[in-house]
């Protein structure tokens, strides 16, 4: 005989009392543990392994994605109640079944099939789409890639690679300069639309260097939305405008302190939304990537990394950037056995970038310097270099362009352009979304 099912009920209204005698009736195979007056207790309770099903109203005060994802996190599944409410708002926020109302007949198989999955973020046997009444009407899987572009402290240049990788993988600029087009005879390279996001905490720059005059937070937009589960392909693209071509950009936030807004629940949604919106979504991310609020707290707290390591989390490749001379190598190899340790799962297809080679800082032969220092210290075989060119550099932050559009001939360009290649050989070209 399967084992009964505790259920935390936090259901708003008159029709509680009805749901709870409707759990605890004999051989319902479920039983209340305890019901809750408000989100807090309900976490509370989740916390302290009081429930395995959370039964709940939609206008629960303060529901949101973050607030499922901590009841995941307790190992609690949850059943939600749509009432008048769209039913696919409540699928976006991770629930695992959505009713009509504490009145639908399908309330006790919902709640024992949920209990009985061990994952709360596994695929159930039930049928989700019947248990919310029809079709969810989320957003269809989408071929879209995502890479995040990391590099440890010291400014060693995540911010330019992020903007020249975009620029390229959307194709601004057309082809390559005519030095390397007539040694290679090499077509255009492939084009698609790119999203270029900044998720830096710590000190989000893309709007001032691409010289946006609107420099709303457009990430702390849809993260609201997405915590809300509103956000559609539509509100996305309203707050990520095309810059340039098929470059789309969503701007980060304005003042450092405004990184409780972005969570890492939220801006997962984000990524996985972009996936159907672009071909390419580039990723701008923090230096960091400890999650010191859980040495901190013994309770849970916001994470000001969350950003950065949803986003390491959910990319299909990370392009680790370092600068190239001592104190940068020094950094990139503390820092990729930092990435090693990161409390999220990283994918094992990285990229490492050594960013403004130059023979003044590592002597004659730059490249074979770096390249030595790196498999050395940290086992690197492979190094893409970017040269240091700083007047293409610097005309292209005066004119608030890329180099694709304001030095198509510079060699740092070029060098993007083959990180590019590599970032399209490595993840294979997606379908266009």
């Amino acid at each position: 005989m399967p084992a009964e099912v505790t259920v935390l009920c936090a259901v708003s209204g008159p029709a509680e009392t009805d749901v709870v005698l409707a759990l605890g009736a004999p051989g319902a195979g479920t039983s209340v543990t305890r019901r809750c007056g408000d989100l807090a207790e309900l976490l509370a309770a989740a916390a302290a392994g009081a429930g395995t099903v959370a039964v709940v109203s939609a206008d629960l005060p303060g529901l949101d994605r973050e607030a499922v994802g901590r009841l995941h996190g307790a190992g609690t599944r949850v059943v939600a109640f749509a009432d008048d409410g769209p039913a696919e708002r409540l699928q976006a926020l991770g629930f695992e079944a959505v009713l009509d109302g504490p009145a639908d007949p399908r309330l006790l198989d919902a709640v024992r099939d949920t209990g009985r999955v061990d994952d709360p973020l596994a695929t159930h046997e039930m049928d989700l789409s019947a248990l919310s009444g029809g079709d969810v009407g989320g957003v269809p899987a989408s071929p879209g890639a995502v890479v995040a572009v990391w590099g440890p402290v010291g400014a060693p240049g995540r911010t330019t690679t992020a903007i020249e990788l975009a620029a390229e993988l959307a194709g601004l600029g057309g082809r390559r300069s005519g030095r390397r087009r007539r040694r290679q005879e090499a077509p255009a390279p492939p084009t698609g639309s790119a999203l270029l996001v900044d998720a830096d905490t710590y000190g989000s720059c893309i709007a001032s260097r691409l010289g946006l005059l609107d420099d709303a937070p457009g990430l702390a937009a849809v993260a609201r939305a997405a915590a809300q589960g509103t956000l559609d392909l539509a509100t996305l693209g309203r707050h990520a405008p095309v810059v340039e071509g098929r470059l789309r950009v969503l701007t980060g936030i304005t003042r450092a302190a405004r990184w409780p807004e972005l969570p890492a629940s939220a801006i997962e949604v984000v990524l996985e939304r972009a996936r159907s919106l672009v071909d390419w979504t580039v990723v701008d991310c923090g230096p960091l990537v400890e999650a010191d609020e859980l040495l901190m707290y013994d309770t849970h707290a916001p994470q000001r990394n969350g950003a950065t390591l949803a986003a390491l989390q959910a990319a299909d490749l990370v392009v680790v950037v370092g600068a190239a001379d001592p104190i940068g190598i020094q950094r990139l190899v503390r820092g990729l056995e930092g990435l090693a340790e990161a409390p999220v799962p990283v994918p094992a297809s990285r990229l490492v970038v050594a960013n403004r080679v130059r023979s003044t800082a590592v002597g004659p032969d730059p490249v074979r310097a770096v390249s030595d220092a790196l498999q050395r210290y940290a086992g690197v075989t492979e190094v893409h270099p970017v040269p240091d060119d700083g007047p293409a550099l610097d005309a292209a932050l005066l004119a608030g362009r890329t180099l694709a559009e304001q030095a198509p001939s510079s060699s740092a360009r070029e060098a993007f352009a083959d990180l590019a290649a590599l970032v399209r050989e490595r993840v294979g070209a997606p379908v266009p979304a």
